[in-house]
């Protein structure tokens, strides 16, 4: 009898998950190389024509291939999901490790600091951001990652609270281990479990957050192309040339939707003891 391959359903999360995200970060890479198109050129003898063999995705209101442009506008959002997830990881780990190791009184200012953060919509926050230091891909990657930060602190106090009484810390703080070392080697394993879908979800909020941000102009600025920005400029002829919303809009949900499967298949791997 052929063997029966048996799946547990955090692997076709993970498999899915991964599928999905893989396809829009090979374009992005793929994109660095090649481009079928000219996503800048504009042609009025192709203002609005459908997908055809030529142009796979159709061309927009100006005549310029849809399918360089997504391949193109993929790459800021990518870009500043990871990076902006990296720099909201790096401040949460030294907000969330200081207030969870010495508690007390600068316990007690961090996290009010994080409440007060976490108190606004993200994207509110964000805009405001944006609107002080000045539109651009670094200050939108700064604005993310300061906005996004105070939820990292929190599982990083919460669970160094949780783990600093425990016997083998305790042990490694009668050896003398110092500080650093207790918390890299010591703490922060401890809490893989629940950094890393954490990690994931935000990399896809952000990404939502960035789309967002560049649908309203605040974002990435015209003439680079960002998914965002695509959707803004198809809004106005969702109707006459959909394709121009709807290729955008489907690498942004494989991004998004890709991301969340991950997590939930790392989460799900994770409490089944799987990792």
């Amino acid at each position: 009898m052929p063997k029966i391959i048996r799946y547990h359903p955090h692997s076709l999360f993970l498999i899915v998950g991964a599928a999905f995200v893989g396809i829009v970060l090979f374009l992005a890479i793929l994109s660095f190389f090649f481009l079928p198109g000219n996503p800048f050129a504009t042609d009025s003898a192709t203002k609005l024509a459908p997908p055809d063999p030529s142009h796979l995705f159709g061309c927009d209101h100006e005549g310029r291939d849809v399918l360089s442009r997504v391949m193109l506008g993929i790459r800021p959002t990518v870009m500043i999901s990871l990076l902006g997830i990296a720099i909201a990881f790096i401040l949460g780990m030294i907000i969330g490790s200081l207030a969870g190791h010495f508690g007390g009184i600068l316990d007690n200012i961090l996290m009010l600091l994080t409440d007060s953060i976490m108190a606004f919509p993200g994207i509110l926050l964000a805009l405001v951001f944006v609107a002080v230091i000045g539109k651009g891909m670094t200050s939108i990657i700064l604005g993310f990652g300061i906005v996004f930060a105070p939820s990292y602190a929190r599982i990083f106090r919460t669970g160094i609270r949780q783990l600093k009484d425990r016997e083998y810390i305790l042990q490694a703080k009668l050896l003398g281990v110092k500080t650093p070392r207790l918390l890299f080697v010591h703490l922060f394993p401890g809490l893989v479990h629940q950094l890393a879908p954490a990690v994931v979800v935000g990399i896809a909020n952000m990404a939502l957050a960035e789309a967002g941000l560049s649908y309203l102009g605040q974002g990435v600025q015209v003439p680079d192309p960002s998914l965002g920005n695509l959707l803004k400029d198809g809004q106005s002829y969702i109707t006459s040339a959909p394709w121009m919303v709807i290729f955008p809009s489907l690498f942004l949900i494989f991004y998004v939707l890709g991301l969340y499967f991950l997590s939930e298949g790392i989460r799900m791997k994770y409490k089944a003891g799987g990792v």
